[in-house]
């Protein structure tokens, strides 16, 4: 009898080509910050997110002050939503579409 190799399940990973950065969007909002509750079929669009993952062009590129895991404002219009999970909020954005960086002062 042949022996069979149990396989090792492949993690599939996301990683951005050229000046993008993968980014997964932040929730979107059911409360606004005044506390009026919004339907469920209204919702504020959200264009905030965390930085998943930066192509190498980006990480070696002093011009970019984006890093993994940074907080970021960005331009949705020519973000590329990727069908990975089941929410959908993960998106390939331009870099140039990152308008913005969340840092804390120490």
């Amino acid at each position: 009898m042949p022996v069979s190799k149990s396989k090792t399940p492949e993690i599939e990973t996301v990683e951005p080509i050229g000046t993008r950065v993968l980014i997964r969007k932040d929730e979107d909002k059911k409360q606004t910050k005044s506390g009026i509750h919004l339907p469920d079929k209204i919702e504020i669009p959200t264009i905030t997110g965390r930085v998943v993952a930066i192509s190498t062009q980006v990480a070696n590129d002093d011009d970019y002050p984006i890093r993994q895991y940074d907080r970021v404002l960005f331009n949705p219009k020519h973000a590329i939503p990727v069908d990975f999970e089941g929410d959908n909020r993960l998106f390939v954005v331009p870099v140039e579409d990152v308008v913005a960086v969340f840092r804390k002062e120490a």
